[in-house]
């Protein structure tokens, strides 16, 4: 009897295959581009447990076990890394987040069209602008010989301040420019979950009196919880990654202590030092980090019941 079932659920699995043949073939450049660029590198992780030698190779490389995360935990550089990071991630959290949810809501609200896609036109312009020119546009505002801003600061006050050096104003500067480029694009996602909300319950509440701000609390924000929720989730997830090349293309000699994050601390000693398992390490351990974050993050909002990622 076992064996007659299990051969009609192969039956089954290979008519439902064959009746969706061209699925499976739509799915092939999907799951190369994961196995080739996502999981074959993998292999790679294991030079943080090696004293990696390029002439050696993976295979031929010394074991040391545990040697480089506990010179890495162990070192100054660790709380340096995880306060920079950490302080990065937290601001962007506060001021980045919010941002495209508060833009959608104030979106929503305009009545004309075509003024409507107008200003999203313009406001995803950002997003398709590399970091290398935000980073010059930065600079020739910024600049203390000829910046636009330390010009009209001089003419007003007689002082220039040294927005690109001085360690205090990179992390403003840095969720500045988060804002102003990717705020735009990343109201796409909550105009879409805007737009699947029943117009009918608008009426109902236009009916019974609500204003706009009572129908925005009442309908338009819970309706958005679901998506602000996926999205916070993936969001901490990803707290220990701030974006190499928006830091690196910003930080010089005089900020480096503020400046200086994971992602170009590995980068650095990496591929700079050839310190290969040591920042094979400290990469692994941002990943590990990452990866629990998100799994707690997805308990914690199906405890709450909500609707986690999966």
């Amino acid at each position: 009897m076992p064996n007659e079932i299990e051969a009609v659920r192969k039956r089954s699995f290979l008519a439902y295959f064959l009746q969706h043949r061209w699925l499976y073939i739509m799915l092939i450049p999907g799951a190369l581009y994961f196995i080739i660029f996502r999981y074959a590198p993998m292999f790679g992780l294991s030079m943080a447990f090696q004293q990696y030698s390029p002439f050696r190779g993976i295979l031929g490389s010394k074991f040391v076990g545990l040697l480089h995360f506990k010179t890495f935990f162990t070192g100054t550089d660790f709380w340096m890394l995880m306060k920079n990071t950490l302080w990065l991630s937290f601001l962007s959290l506060i001021f980045y987040f919010p941002a495209p949810i508060i833009l959608s809501l104030l979106l929503n609200e305009i009545r004309q069209q075509a003024f409507k896609r107008t200003i999203q036109t313009l406001i995803y312009v950002p997003h398709f602008i590399s970091w290398v020119i935000v980073a010059s546009i930065t600079y020739t505002l910024f600049n203390v010989t000829d910046g636009a801003v330390n010009q009209a600061l001089q003419a007003l006050s007689g002082k220039v301040v040294n927005f690109l050096g001085l360690p205090d104003y990179f992390r403003p500067m840095i969720i500045g420019q988060q804002i102003w480029k990717e705020t735009g694009y990343g109201t796409i996602i909550y105009l879409a979950a805007l737009s699947g909300i029943d117009m009918e319950l608008y009426e109902a509440a236009r009916v019974d009196g609500a204003g706009r701000w009572r129908m925005m609390w009442y309908i338009t924000l819970p309706s958005l919880k679901p998506t602000i929720i996926i999205m916070l989730i993936l969001r901490v997830g990803s707290v220990l990654n701030t974006g190499y090349e928006q830091i690196f293309l910003m930080r010089n000699a005089l900020n480096v202590s503020v400046a200086e994050v994971f992602d170009t601390y590995v980068y650095m000693r990496g591929l700079v030092n050839s310190q290969y398992s040591y920042s094979a390490a400290a990469g692994l351990f941002k990943s590990l980090v990452s990866m629990i974050l998100v799994l707690f993050a997805n308990w914690t909002a199906k405890k709450a019941g909500e609707n986690g990622i999966y």
